[in-house]
């Protein structure tokens, strides 16, 4: 997929800073290639499946470029190791937790569809069903 998603952390209705070191233990093993000046990092998995991720410290991580189970596996994982949500603009929110929805922004919890999807498999079919 060619557009962007956002992996964003909530408290409160407000943008919290993301643990980037727990960001780094989960992706660092996928990096095949690395920009430290654009904070870029390209990420593949055992399948050769790609994405690019930009690490826009301290709030979000954005994926672009990105498909396959195995991407959105590793994706899974990093959500729930950041006790994060998903992003996909003129989509879902995607939730790890259902009690994470008090916390997002009132216009991410009132205006569009909020969903609990816990796998890379729930994840992938939560973008492409809406």
């Amino acid at each position: 997929m060619s557009y962007d998603i956002f992996v964003c952390r909530f408290e409160n209705g407000e943008t919290v800073p993301l643990n980037m070191s727990a960001a780094h233990e989960v992706l660092d093993p996928f990096v095949v290639a690395r920009d430290p000046a654009t904070n870029f990092l390209l990420i593949s998995t055992a399948d050769g499946e790609e994405a690019d991720v930009y690490l826009n410290s301290p709030t979000g991580i954005t994926f672009n470029r990105f498909g396959g189970h195995g991407i959105m596996d590793l994706l899974a994982v990093l959500l729930q190791r950041l006790n994060a949500v998903l992003v996909v603009p003129g989509g879902p929110t995607i939730l790890q937790r259902d009690e994470d929805r008090d916390h997002l922004f009132p216009a991410l919890r009132d205006e569009g569809p909020v969903l609990v999807a816990r796998t890379g498999a729930e994840i992938d079919q939560a973008i492409r069903a809406c």
